[in-house]
Order: structure tokens, then sequence, then C-alpha cells
């Protein structure tokens, strides 16, 4: 079975949390991974840093940039990433990637290092529709699933192209824009989820803008997974900046929104 199918389970919402490979230094990320899954992480979502995101917000990008300014690449996450497994890593590990990083390296050789260093699959943000059957293929060749991107704008016709594309989970956007912390979810989130549910025999993910505990409760039932990037990435910030451990204030941080995803979670 494939390990996102066995992590995702009917009636059960994971917590998706989204780390950036190399910040606040690569040498810091396998016990980052280690620590934020036993905080309660069901599935975790590594950025791969590159120079021009496209639908990162402020917080994500600065991540990025310090990481790549300190010489990340990316046989230094796979390398990571590695060591994590043979600590004792479970949790199924995507991969966010950029089409252009696939496109410099090459979608095979990318699928093939990927899979050999312990990922389980890719999430592909930039994925133009046209190139994605030919990259897709690649990865299920490799045994890796892939995760495509739905906005509420998408169109339908599309939205249902991309779904059928997915396969691992759908990775759908609360709203439309750019990453970052927001202080309520829209309003119409929860039909919307229901609507892509309705098209997708995978599981659903909601990201961008999930930022608190409340968010993760409201979304408990609703989508199959939450994913939680920019403010947890903004707490491990705040850590380096205090001088403070960095793997300590992203544990604390997952265990809050982690008790959130029990029925008697304090409301």
């Amino acid at each position: 079975m494939n390990p996102i199918d066995a992590a995702f389970r009917p009636g059960r919402t994971l917590l998706c949390p989204f780390v950036t490979a190399g910040f606040p230094t690569i040498d810091v990320l396998p016990q980052m991974l280690l620590a934020i899954e036993h905080a309660g992480a069901g599935c975790i979502e590594v950025g791969i840093p590159f120079s021009d995101p496209v639908a990162d917000g402020p917080v994500i990008q600065e991540s990025y940039y310090a990481a790549l300014s300190h010489g990340l690449t990316v046989d230094a996450t796979l390398n990571a990433v590695h060591l994590a497994r043979s600590l004792g890593l479970t949790v199924p590990l995507m991969a966010m990637v950029s089409f252009s990083i696939i496109f410099k390296i090459g979608t095979r050789e990318i699928a093939r290092s990927f899979a050999d260093a312990g990922f389980t699959g890719l999430v592909l943000p930039d994925l133009p529709v046209e190139e994605a059957p030919a990259v897709v293929s690649e990865l299920t060749a490799a045994g890796l699933s892939a995760c495509l991107l739905v906005a509420p704008t998408t169109p339908s016709p599309r939205r249902a192209q991309i779904i059928k594309l997915c396969t691992g989970f759908v990775y759908y956007l609360s709203v439309s824009g750019i990453t970052g912390e927001r202080s309520n979810l829209p309003p119409a989130l929860a039909a919307q989820i229901a609507e892509v549910k309705r098209l997708s025999p995978r599981p659903v993910c909601v990201g961008f803008g999930i930022s608190s505990p409340e968010h993760v409760r409201a979304l408990v039932g609703k989508a199959d997974g939450v994913i939680v990037g920019s403010a947890l990435i903004r707490r491990i910030a705040g850590a380096v900046a205090k001088s403070e451990d960095p793997i300590a204030a992203a544990a604390g941080f997952i265990g809050e929104l982690s008790a959130a995803l029990t029925a008697d979670a304090p409301r």
C-alpha cells in the first residue's frame, strides 16, 4: 500500500507541517523532522528552496533565501533526509519541489534520488498541467506519489484534470494567492473542501493560511490533512533570533496544533 494511503485513513485528519530544508541550517533538519513527528505530525512537507518562489509569502521566502545563502544544495537535503530515516523517521515525507529544479536536474534523476533518500512523494506547486503527465509517470515508476495544487479559482475542467493527476493527496488552497498566516479561514472553505472530495479518490489536504489550533480544530472531519507552513517557520525563525532552540520551538508548536485534532481538545 502507498504510504500516503496508509497514513490518510477515513475519518482521520492528519497534521502536515511544512519545514524549509536548510533553515536554520541543514544540520538541524534530521532532528527537526524527528521532533515534529514525535510531537504529532502525521505527514511532513519539506520545502526545497529555490530563488524565485511563486506562491510563497514573505516568511517562507525569507527562509528560502537564508538557506540558499548558507549554500544549501539538493544533495545536502537528500543526505539529511536519508539520515532522518536511518534515525527512525517513519511518517510520509513530501518534498515541495519547483518545476525549475526538476527541469534543471531531470525528472528521472529527481525521482530516483528523492526515492532513494526516503521521500514518499513530491508536491509540485508550479508544474504546468501540460508537463504533468510525464513527470507524474516518472515519479510513479520510482514509487513516489505526486501532489498538485488546486485553488478556489481553478476552473472546473482544469480542476478535474489536476485532481486526476494526483497520486498522493490533492493540495487544496484555502485562499488564492500566496502563503502566509491569516486570522480567519474563509467562510466557504468547508463547502469547497467537500466539493473537491466529491471529485477526488485521493485525500484532500488544505494549506495556505492555516495558522492556529483553532484553524486546525475547524478543519477536523472536513479535510483529510491540514498543512501548516508560515506559522511554523515564523516560530523557528523567532527561536533563532532569540538564540533559543529552534527544534524545541517547532515541536512545541506542533504539539499545540496536534492537540486540536482530538475530539476533546479545549474549545
